[in-house]
């Protein structure tokens, strides 16, 4: 989650950084799949920088497999980090938005938007927070909140290593040669960058991007456009 940089400072148990550009940060960790930790860390964000304009739900875990095999915790793991966390961060924090006429920015992923065979339980949970989104923007229009999802491909980080491991038996370099493979740039294909979903999000924030909201807004080469 995102939230007002201030120079407030709260608890010394608690990190800080300085930015490049003499902005103050603090990490709050919380058990996102925990309704109470979801409210606990919104109430320490607003304390600690005095308000609140930006929510982003970034956190995600990946799941492939036939369903058959799936198991009830892992149903559970997976819906509840990528679906039920953002929810509930979202409805801790939308008093506090509201006063900001704030922004929250929900990502999502091409699989919220097109199925990918075999990841069912991930479908389902980025799809709902696609869903999430739109009405959610429609239900906070009249608060002045704006709420987008960011629906980015395969991204260079640590999760589609995640992935490669556990999923491309004992070669997970073809396991990434057959996710690119499904890019229409051919051998021009690569992983979207962190810092090109970053500056995405950080247009979507500003007040150029007033217009848009309630949109599920795709960042993956062309990929969901069509086979």
């Amino acid at each position: 989650m995102a939230w007002r940089l201030s120079n407030g400072w709260q608890d010394g148990s608690d990190r800080r950084r300085r930015g490049g550009h003499g902005a103050d940060a603090v990490g709050l960790p919380l058990d996102i799949r925990s309704v109470a930790a979801c409210r606990d860390v919104v109430a320490k964000a607003r304390d600690w920088g005095g308000g609140i304009d930006i929510l982003v739900n970034a956190a995600g875990v990946w799941l492939e497999g036939p369903a058959s095999g799936v198991e009830e915790d892992q149903w559970d793991l997976v819906l509840d980090v990528n679906l039920k966390g953002a929810f509930f961060l979202i409805s801790a924090a939308v008093p506090h938005l509201a006063a900001a006429q704030g922004v929250i920015v929900n990502i999502a992923s091409d699989a919220g938007l097109v199925g990918n065979n075999g990841a069912a339980v991930y479908c389902a949970s980025k799809g709902g927070l696609v869903l999430l989104t739109k009405a959610l923007a429609l239900e906070l229009a009249p608060q002045g909140i704006r709420v987008n999802a960011v629906c980015p491909g395969d991204t260079a980080t640590p999760m589609i290593e995640y992935q490669a491991r556990t999923y491309g038996g004992d070669d997970p370099d073809g396991y990434k040669r057959r996710l690119l493979g499904h890019y229409p740039q051919g051998d021009k294909a690569r992983f979207i960058q962190v810092e090109e979903i970053a500056s995405f999000i950080h247009y979507l924030c500003q007040p150029g991007a007033a217009p848009i909201t309630g949109a599920a807004l795709s960042i993956d080469f062309g990929v969901s456009a069509g086979y």
